[in-house]
């Protein structure tokens, strides 16, 4: 039976992961560690890979290929990544991987300048946005309908499976791994503030009024930068999306990811709301990552751009000395939706089906091998795509935003003219930051992005 109650069943699993924690959160949780091979009884259990032994040599299989990685949590790691290509070359020793790491600084134009030198990589690591809405829709990706087998529909959750092809159907994607952004707070100042009693911290949830309360009662005891409307780029932005469409319960785009509809009456009436806080501020200067370092240092009580990754990689590197309190966005419904992140492979189509062939036995193999797909997801530090069981038992951080997973809406990233779209909201931010009228900055912002949709 299809899995289609994506919500009850990772209810069910934070509720179990809720279990595992107690006392105060480990903010310095270690990366969970590789599961031990099987034990042998002829021999000392090999721990380096889930294959006990390596595969013979199969000269049909032979291939060179290429994987681009977006930093997909530890998937920019190349310590992490060796690792698990060595258990893909246990299995598939004839087939080799050769890793290119990215950012999301220049990552597009590494891509893009690959693509118009007929040098794109066989496979990519990132999320629909760009493997469906972008590539794929451009016609460079291969149809991985054949690795859309009807177990892995079964297995894959609907909202997952659903941002994974294009509005005609062709699947681009094979995803591994997606979590749900959030928004975190400062416990510390808050309760120095006395703000803490305007949200509630076991649910993590707030209503949109006593946001506006708990800003206010910070801003009051004497931080003048509670938080920041980031807009100088688009890094980031599905926080500011979230934010604004969560406040009054706007959209972004319709049901049928057609059309952006971000000058409804609630999206105005949002930015209009903020545009008029004390200590939140529209700040042209920075973008999301650069919000993440002024939480961390101190410089502001709140976060938008913020998510499990965000706090794990932080505190590890110790650059947080304050208890985070991560939190959905306010909403007046009580019934957040927050925007989500979904990550997986796409292939693009180079003309040699030897290469295709051994990109899509990768996919495979890191996203369906019992054992390995498991710790393919943990490589990212999100949550996997399908029901892997409780992956993160016993670390107190995940468990820990386990709970905001089942409050993850609608993926409306694979709108035609997405990329245009992501420029035109940050130079909406900005001219509302400026004082250009909320009502008008908006709906230049929707001219541009539907002429974009519809081209």
């Amino acid at each position: 039976m299809k899995k289609r109650k994506i919500m009850a069943l990772l209810m069910s699993f934070a509720m179990v992961c809720s279990l595992t924690a107690c006392g105060g959160k480990d903010t310095g949780a270690s990366q969970p560690e590789p599961a031990p091979a099987p034990a042998d009884n002829t021999a000392a259990p090999d721990t380096s890979a889930n294959q006990a032994e390596p595969a013979p040599a199969d000269p049909a299989q032979a291939a060179d290929i290429t994987l681009w990685t977006y930093p997909v949590g530890n998937w920019g790691d190349s310590a992490t990544v060796d690792a698990l290509i060595a258990n893909f070359n246990a299995a598939y020793p004839d087939i080799h991987v050769t890793v290119e790491y990215l950012d999301y600084t220049n990552g597009d134009d590494q891509i893009n300048t690959a693509i118009e030198g007929n040098q794109a990589p066989d496979i990519v690591l990132e999320g629909p946005e760009r493997l469906v809405a972008n590539w794929g829709a451009r016609g460079l990706m291969v149809d991985l309908a054949d690795l859309w087998t009807d177990d892995a529909k079964a297995a894959i959750y609907d909202s997952v499976e659903n941002a994974c092809k294009s509005n005609d159907g062709i699947f681009y994607e094979y995803p591994l791994c997606m979590t749900a952004h959030t928004m975190a707070v400062n416990r510390d100042i808050f309760e120095a503030a006395g703000a803490l009693q305007y949200l509630d911290e076991e649910k993590g949830t707030w209503t949109t009024e006593n946001f506006q309360k708990a800003i206010q009662a910070v801003y009051d005891n004497g931080q003048q930068n509670v938080g920041a409307v980031y807009c100088s780029g688009q890094g980031g932005d599905q926080g500011t999306r979230a934010l604004i469409n969560n406040l009054y319960g706007g959209t972004f785009t319709n049901p049928e990811h057609t059309e952006y509809t971000a000058n409804s009456p609630e999206n105005i009436k949002a930015l209009e709301l903020l545009k008029g806080m004390d200590g939140i501020n529209f700040d042209a200067s920075i973008a999301g990552g650069d919000e993440v370092n002024m939480f961390c240092n101190g410089t502001f009580a709140v976060a938008f751009c913020w998510n499990a990754t965000q706090e794990k990689n932080n505190a590890e590197q110790g650059n947080i000395n304050f208890d985070v309190l991560p939190m959905a966005f306010p909403t007046e419904s009580g019934d957040p939706q927050l925007c989500g992140g979904i990550w997986g492979f796409g292939i693009f189509d180079n003309g040699d089906q030897a290469k295709i062939d051994a990109a899509k036995t990768f996919i495979d193999f890191m996203a369906n091998d019992e054992k390995q797909a498991v710790e393919s997801v943990k490589a990212s530090n999100f949550w996997p795509v399908k029901d892997l069981g409780n992956i993160y038992e016993g670390d107190e951080l995940m468990s820990e935003y386990a709970k905001f997973i089942p409050y993850m809406g609608d993926y409306y990233q694979v709108v035609p003219g997405w990329a245009e779209a992501r420029t035109a909201w940050w130079n909406m931010l900005q001219q509302i930051g400026s004082g250009t009228d909320v009502s008008a900055a908006v709906e230049e912002f929707v001219t541009t992005a539907n002429t974009a949709a519809a081209k």
